[in-house]
């Protein structure tokens, strides 16, 4: 039976959570390039990094900061770690006000697996957009499909084209699940 796929997210239906924002470097800045969290790369060494909350409230085992950074509680991070070590990177980031830790989770591999014809829809970046670096790759994407036989055995990766989504393989949803991580939300992708 072939693997199945799901697109990790943020549930923002969990009453009273909290939100996060801007990762902050060593230096008290926000980091120069928010956006390397999904560009499905291992990152270098960001040195110390911090999270301020935006909206107090219940501090969830996954939840996104601004620009999507994924932050998972320290337990996440050791399934996941455990279960996609070559697929994954932590990063130790300080949030005000807990005393427990948390990390920014890096998927480090970036697959071309978009299944275009099986998706709902989809729109890509055009010339005419002007913005020549995008030409090719997707603006947006609605009811997203992926080739599970271009994804080979990958556990946890980030879609060409469309990083923005986090994509797990069954067995990490599961374990999440078992585990009874809240903040998490699964769409079968």
């Amino acid at each position: 039976m072939p693997s199945r796929y799901f697109k990790l997210t943020d549930n923002m239906t969990v009453p009273g959570r909290w939100l996060l924002g801007t990762p902050i470097d060593a230096q008290g800045r926000e980091v120069d390039d928010p956006w390397m969290f999904y560009r499905g790369q291992r990152l270098p060494d960001l040195g110390a990094l911090k999270l301020p909350v935006t909206v107090t409230g219940r501090a969830l085992d996954f939840s996104l900061a601004a620009f999507a950074a994924p932050v998972v509680h320290a337990r996440v991070a050791s399934v996941l770690s455990e279960l996609a070590p070559e697929e994954v990177q932590t990063l130790p980031v300080e949030i005000e006000g807990q005393l427990e830790q948390f990390f920014i989770l890096v998927a480090t591999k970036l697959i071309h697996c978009i299944d275009e014809k099986a998706t709902e829809e989809f729109q890509k970046w055009t010339p005419e957009d002007r913005r020549p670096e995008k030409v090719g790759k997707y603006r947006d994407v609605w009811g997203m499909r992926i080739d599970a036989s271009q994804v080979d055995d990958a556990k946890v990766f980030r879609a060409w084209g469309w990083p923005i989504a986090l994509i797990v393989r069954e067995e990490i949803r599961d374990a999440l699940e078992r585990m009874g991580a809240t903040g998490t939300k699964f769409e079968e992708v």
